[in-house]
């Protein structure tokens, strides 16, 4: 027996021993609490402790019905040991999984509302944009898997897309949509402190922002012009409206997924940005992702 083994043995029964001796420890206190003493006083007399001149403590015993409910809750723990998962490692004689349980559950869902899916999948997103049955659906989809950090109004945050208004990262395309929600997307944007220094990242800050309009000290956009041109523009473009293939963001609209201030443009040019949206595939399929994704077409279209 290896170390490993001995290790997840040894917390197996741990676990086992300790579950057990609190069922008991259970019963034995309600057996040691209902016993008689030999000084106890009769039921209903008083126990002689008096407070507030006349309010006085009597000896009135749980009635047998109560306390026979402790002993039900008791047999009740010990019968669910046995059937299902709850003492160590042992998974009880029904052999219950949550897994199985999901996967159960995820069967009937597909039985009953599958075809209902496969219906509005046969359509192209367009549209479905303007099916009021299929936008509620998909609406619900998204509020339970999207709202999280998109917002339940889909209007986003910080590092979340703004999914209403027509600025896409990676195209706004319905397939584009689709298949960021099933494939997921990871977008890098490297830090530049090390190859520009401080004074470059102030300069290609004071351009980034007179890129979209704003004001900026003119002579340090005119040097940031240069730096953006070597190290941002192979990405964002040479004229900054970015590039949808690698999820680029356009730079001269004015619309910033983390922050438009210049303090946070600073940041993301100088640490970089690391954003990830997770795949969905497995846990959705491809049926829901497409009403979910002609709902959040239809948000900006």
């Amino acid at each position: 027996m290896n170390e490993f083994s001995f290790t997840s043995d040894f917390w197996n029964y741990w676990i086992i021993v300790l579950t057990l001796a609190n069922v008991l420890g259970c019963w034995w206190l309600i057996r040691w609490t209902s016993k008689k003493r030999a000084d106890e006083t009769g039921a209903g007399e008083t126990t002689g402790h008096t407070w507030d001149e006349n309010l006085s403590e009597y000896n009135n015993p749980l009635p047998r019905w109560w306390l026979w409910l402790f002993y039900i809750t008791l047999v009740f723990g010990l019968v669910y040991f046995v059937l299902y998962p709850g003492l160590g490692t042992f998974r009880g004689v029904l052999n219950w999984t949550h897994q199985d349980q999901y996967s159960k559950e995820m069967e009937a869902a597909d039985q009953k509302y599958g075809p209902l899916f496969a219906q509005f999948a046969a359509q192209p997103i367009p549209a479905l944009a303007s099916n009021e049955d299929a936008l509620k659906i998909g609406q619900r989809l998204f509020v339970n898997y999207c709202a999280a950090c998109h917002g339940s109004d889909a209007g986003g945050g910080p590092g979340f897309p703004n999914l209403r208004d027509d600025a896409w990262l990676y195209g706004d395309s319905p397939e584009a949509i689709k298949t960021s929600i099933l494939d997921g997307r990871n977008g890098v944007m490297p830090g530049w402190t090390a190859a520009l220094g401080e004074n470059g990242i102030e300069e290609v800050t004071a351009y980034v922002l007179s890129m979209s309009g704003r004001d900026a000290d003119a002579a340090k956009a005119a040097a940031g012009k240069t730096h953006f041109a070597s190290y941002c523009a192979a990405c964002h473009g040479a004229d900054g409206t970015g590039n949808p293939a690698l999820g680029a963001p356009n730079l001269t609209d004015d619309i910033w997924l983390y922050g438009g201030s210049p303090g946070v443009i600073r940041q993301t040019i100088a640490e970089g940005r690391n954003g990830r949206m997770p795949a969905h595939r497995e846990f959705l399929g491809e049926d829901k992702a497409h009403l979910l994704a002609t709902y959040i077409y239809s948000l900006s279209n």
